[in-house]
């Protein structure tokens, strides 16, 4: 398979599919806890529901569901039992080819649901082939899923919560995650950001819970929680090194920040070993 990391890891900017829903519940946050990529993710739900915050805003997803999740853009989702599907890292040389704002498509027409499962089925098989020029032939069809998410947006079958992105919420929210994504390493706190944003804290926590059912200082912790969790579980790094790393004064506070989250400490958590790479 083309990948040279995990599929949920920032730094993956090879073309790779994985399947989404056959990992152990243990595993939660490498889909649940707020991350994002160096290059875009392209999801689609076969089965199953539950909820996907994309830039702090927060949706329904059901069967047939295909989303665009941008290059940078902070994201979550919840991944019940029942939920199957797969998510592709889009390789960074061919995300001029993608849109530059998520999407979130409801694919109601059986006609457009066949058309997705053969480009995702013909994708597979040459990711999985050893055949001459399978890689090239792989990239191909990637290429088309990106004409078949064009053209369904060209159909306005786009989901109504593009239309609540519009909103002056949902705007101040997507900034703000943006600057958590850019800045979530550094040892900042909410009224920072506000300050930013030229909003006061309140305001911008109001807006997050409007907009995600989380405070600002949830999403903020939510997305340190994710990145501490892929360092503990991918690397060697020293955990005084990792809480740094990740926007905490002490060793001792990033400790008791993670055992409450997590329910076991770093050390803990690193030793129960690493996640198989299903997303």
């Amino acid at each position: 398979m083309i990948q040279d990391a995990s599929p949920m890891s920032p730094q993956t900017t090879a073309l790779a599919l994985h399947a989404l829903g056959q990992g152990p519940l243990a595993n939660r946050w490498r889909t649940e806890a707020m991350r994002s990529h160096a290059t875009p993710r392209l999801i689609f739900f076969a089965r199953g529901q539950g909820r996907i915050t994309v830039a702090g805003l927060t949706s329904g997803y059901g069967a047939n569901n295909l989303i665009f999740i941008p290059a940078g853009t902070m994201y979550g989702f919840e991944m019940g039992p029942s939920v199957f599907g797969q998510i592709m890292a889009v390789p960074g040389a061919m995300a001029a080819e993608w849109p530059d704002r998520p999407v979130h498509l409801r694919l109601k027409d059986v006609a457009s649901q066949k058309e997705l499962l053969a480009l995702l089925e013909g994708l597979e098989r040459e990711l999985h082939s050893d055949r001459p020029q399978h890689r090239r032939a792989a990239h191909y069809h990637a290429g088309l899923l990106s004409v078949y998410l064009a053209r369904q947006v060209a159909l306005k079958a786009a989901d109504p919560a593009r239309d609540r992105a519009d909103t002056s919420a949902a705007r101040l929210v997507a900034a703000y995650t943006g600057l958590v994504e850019r800045h979530f390493r550094a040892d900042r706190g909410v009224a920072a950001y506000a300050a930013e944003l030229g909003v006061t804290p309140t305001h911008l926590t109001r807006c997050c819970r409007q907009t995600c059912g989380q405070s600002a200082l949830a999403l903020l912790a939510n997305r340190r929680h994710y990145e501490a969790c892929v360092m503990l579980r991918d690397t060697t790094t020293p955990v005084q090194d990792i809480a740094s790393a990740t926007g905490f004064q002490s060793a001792a506070y990033f400790s008791r920040a993670f055992q409450a989250r997590a329910g076991q400490s770093p050390s803990a958590f690193r030793r129960s070993g690493a996640s198989p790479r299903h997303g």
